[in-house]
């Protein structure tokens, strides 16, 4: 739940208490389960269709789509994955004692509960986490210990706190002020209290040059105009560059390599096979017998090119759900079922570093990139994601994804390099801060250094052996004590 104010288009981490507060009081204010399902479910269906509406933009203006349709495809999204909350507001109320102390810790597990759903059911669409709201928030010190999730947790332990308060006035019990209280005194002194480890390797800062090639999205396919463009503008950047690290994004080069100009690639792979220069570059691989993968290849001296194939595919846009495999193979359409790689696929190691790739919403998965923390001698020291947002236009969707990022370097304590087709292509560091930036819808190199880590933070510790199971056996558990609470006092 982003919520985005409107004097800066940035998350207000307040706000977003605010708003699930709201929706808390609204649900407790219910006679039974059936309205406040109703009620969770129009809250979140408002939620949603705010956070992502512009997936409009890639239905309707590069996917063709009239208008009223895909405006009705994105509500029809939004409605059904609400459901999720509408769930939630039933059990929340269906279970609802009347102890405060129960019913806000109810509130909380079952929304994350919900969120969770989200996050896992039909591949995952987690875009919009409630927890994202708070990256610069008092909140954003938890996240190298329970990540996204686990703040997501609090901030709607805190809003049920606040509509509680609020149920109250205007004369509540001083009693009622208590858990507020001590909830705000616990994060002041978490702020206070809680530095992040550095962690930092023994090597050298790494400099990087990041390439934004801005190729317009309804020409980036096209053979008269988009990929002629995009082959020489990225083949100069490539050939020219100085950096120890040069990163281009997701199909940078929008070919197949056997379709490839005579020699393209062979050029790419000849200019990093000596000295002490690596590039990591988009690129689809596979053929129509084999399938084909969203991937991102690595060139360096002394060495095959390293090899990134995704793992977390997008429906419809890179995978084919199994009911629908008999268009696709009906109309043969290419690229239309993408492989999936591994989910351990290595780093690519270059100057004592460990650079970790993901493609395009992977970063949206910190559980995913987690499993690479399994083991601390060969965890990643830096990630780099690759991606291309140019689908959605020059919207929230680029702001969106940038503090999706951030988050991630606030949970496993590394710099994030992101390389984008359009924005945000940007260096964070390892507390997720915004280092250095290239200005979006432009045509430019970002250059800069980065500084890679080698500390496990807590998050990363158990996240990579226990993935989801303590958010869902915490709601789980929680849910059932109420229940059974219930039903021992016939409440």
């Amino acid at each position: 739940m982003s919520i985005a104010a409107p004097w800066d288009g940035q998350p207000q981490w307040w706000l977003q208490i605010l708003s699930l507060a709201v929706i808390a009081w609204s649900i407790a204010a219910t006679p039974n389960w059936k309205p406040a399902a109703m009620r969770a479910w129009a809250f979140g269906t408002a939620w949603l269709v705010g956070t992502w509406w512009w997936l409009f933009i890639s239905m309707h203006t590069y996917g063709g789509l009239a208008a009223p349709l895909a405006a009705m495809a994105v509500l029809g999204l939004a409605a059904f994955l609400s459901l999720y909350c509408a769930l939630a507001g039933a059990v929340i109320r269906g279970l609802h004692s009347g102890n405060r102390g129960i019913d806000a810790l109810l509130f909380a597990c079952v929304w994350l509960a919900a969120e969770l759903l989200r996050v896992t059911l039909f591949t995952g669409f987690p875009w919009g986490e409630g927890g994202y709201a708070h990256v610069d928030g008092p909140l954003a010190f938890l996240a190298p210990y329970v990540g996204v999730h686990g703040i997501t947790l609090v901030a709607a332990w805190l809003a049920c706190l606040l509509a509680q308060l609020a149920m109250a006035m205007p004369a509540p019990r001083w009693t009622g002020w208590v858990a507020p209280g001590l909830a705000v005194a616990v994060i002041a002194a978490g702020n206070l209290v809680a530095v992040p480890a550095d962690g930092a390797t023994t090597q050298p800062k790494l400099t990087v040059a990041l390439l934004q090639g801005n190729i317009p999205q309804d020409e980036k396919f096209e053979s008269g105009s988009g990929i002629p463009l995009a082959l020489e503008w990225y083949g100069v950047q490539l050939r020219d560059t100085k950096a120890s690290l040069t990163v281009a994004p997701e199909t940078a080069i929008p070919m197949l390599p056997q379709q490839l100009p005579e020699g393209y690639l062979d050029a790419v792979t000849q200019r990093f096979s000596k000295g002490d220069q690596a590039a990591l570059v988009g690129i689809p691989l596979g053929s129509f017998r084999d399938g084909y993968t969203n991937s991102a290849l690595a060139f360096k001296a002394g060495a095959q090119p390293y090899r990134y194939d995704k793992h977390h595919l997008v429906p419809f846009g890179e995978f084919i759900p199994p009911l629908f495999k008999w268009f696709v193979q009906m109309m043969s359409i290419p690229l239309g079922d993408f492989n999936r790689g591994s989910l351990t696929q290595p780093s690519f190691e270059w100057q004592g570093q460990r650079i970790a790739p993901n493609i395009c919403y992977e970063d949206l998965f910190g559980e995913e990139l987690g499993v690479r923390f399994a083991q601390p001698e060969s965890a990643p020291t830096i990630f780099a994601n690759v991606s291309n947002i140019g689908w959605f236009g020059d919207s929230t969707a680029i702001d969106q994804h940038l503090q999706i990022s951030r988050m991630r370097s606030l949970e496993f304590q590394r710099p994030m390099l992101r390389a984008t087709n359009t924005g945000a292509t940007v260096i964070i560091d390892h507390r997720g801060r915004v280092t250095h930036s290239l200005a979006r819808m432009t045509r430019g190199v970002l250059t800069g250094e980065v500084d890679g880590r080698t500390h496990i933070t807590p998050y990363a510790a158990w996240v990579s052996q226990l993935g989801l199971w303590p958010f869902w056996l915490l709601a789980l558990g929680m849910t059932g004590l109420a229940a059974w609470r219930r039903r021992v006092t016939g409440g």
